[in-house]
């Protein structure tokens, strides 16, 4: 039960945490400056990680890792796996960081190898072998830090949820060097018609690229153990505008997109409520909300998805779930249900 917990905002409330309920929380994010890890706002971050460890009183068995890149700061990923000496400077700097925060490991978001991310991101083709490498040395600096006396540490990866990501990786060989990869099995994208962003199956009704299950079977079929595979959750909404004929919501047409509101506001003040139709794609295991007088929707995860997800968890025998990000749903009703269900 892994939770990202973001601090880019600023200082994190450690007391909104239920750490109990987590194994492990990935802080995010670490940025990256001439090829080495870096916190950027130091002063915030050292803060928030110190109290982050703090949780360890309540849960001593949680683990506390440093998540570096993520969409905004993946840039410079291909500069510091380019080369021999930029890799080594790359593993050290993240142990360096480690070792003084006394943490569990370390979480590589890199969005993306290979293939565009973000507007004027760095890419090569050689990331396809370089990310490979560079996992390998940090692997191997996390390793000599055990060696010095240190509890074992854990790198982990969060991986693009579709086909594009495994064809510009070497997944069966950067496995090995891996505790789990996480499965970013949302923001499935949408350009045209209104369509789930984090179904766990495809829907009959309007077919999709990209799902849950698919990514799943493809990593498996990469080389990817599934007891290493973790299923991302979204604890977030995707939101869009509708056309103005649009009756139904699911296969309308789309005007606008954005990011969307946290599933705690949704349950609370939105779900059936002020306008909003509470509905649940039975084939895809995917709920979405549909104003037709605004003629807004929302794809999301609730406590029914959320169920079918960790039923498919067991029945897969994967790793567990991990989910983007707590801020979204701070009363806890997804992390709630994710207990009931895996435990």
């Amino acid at each position: 039960m892994i939770g990202y917990v973001g601090g880019y905002r600023g200082r994190v409330d450690i007391t909104k945490i239920q750490a109990t309920k987590l194994t492990h929380i990935n802080y995010a994010f670490v940025n990256i400056k001439n090829n080495k890890a870096f916190l950027a706002k130091e002063e915030t971050d050292t803060l928030n990680l110190r109290n982050l460890v703090k949780l360890k009183s309540d849960n001593p068995g949680l683990k506390i890792l440093i998540s570096i890149g993520g969409w905004s700061w993946s840039e410079n990923f291909s500069n510091a796996a380019l080369s021999d000496s930029s890799r080594k400077a790359f593993a050290e700097s993240t142990v360096d960081i480690v070792r003084k925060y006394n943490l569990d490991g370390v979480d590589i978001d890199w969005e993306y190898p290979g293939i565009p991310g973000e507007q004027g991101n760095v890419y090569r083709p050689e990331d396809k072998q370089n990310f490979t490498l560079m996992l390998k040395e940090i692997r191997l600096a996390l390793d000599g830090l055990a060696k010095s006396g240190h509890s074992r540490k854990l790198l982990t990866i969060a991986v693009g949820g579709f086909s594009d990501f495994i064809r510009h990786t070497e997944m069966d060989l950067a496995q090995q060097y891996l505790d789990f990869v996480n499965l970013m099995t949302y923001d499935f994208y949408h350009a045209k018609v209104a369509g789930h962003h984090t179904n766990l199956y495809d829907s009959k009704t309007y077919p999709a690229e990209n799902y849950v299950d698919k990514t799943f079977r493809e990593f498996v079929k990469s080389g990817v153990p599934a007891k290493k595979l973790v299923m991302g959750i979204a604890f977030y909404s995707r939101s869009f505008t509708l056309s103005q004929f649009a009756k139904k919501g699911l296969g309308d047409s789309i005007l606008t997109s954005q990011y969307g509101k946290g599933y705690t506001f949704i349950k609370d003040s939105l779900a059936n409520k002020n306008g909003y139709l509470r509905l649940f794609d039975q084939h895809a295991k995917a709920p979405y909300l549909f104003n037709p007088l605004t003629h807004e929707f929302m794809s999301y995860d609730d406590e029914q998805s959320v169920a079918e997800k960790c039923r498919y968890v067991n029945k897969n025998d994967m790793a567990g779930v991990m989910f983007w990000e707590y801020d979204a749903d701070l009363k806890g009703y997804l992390l709630s249900q994710i207990n009931k269900s895996l435990k």
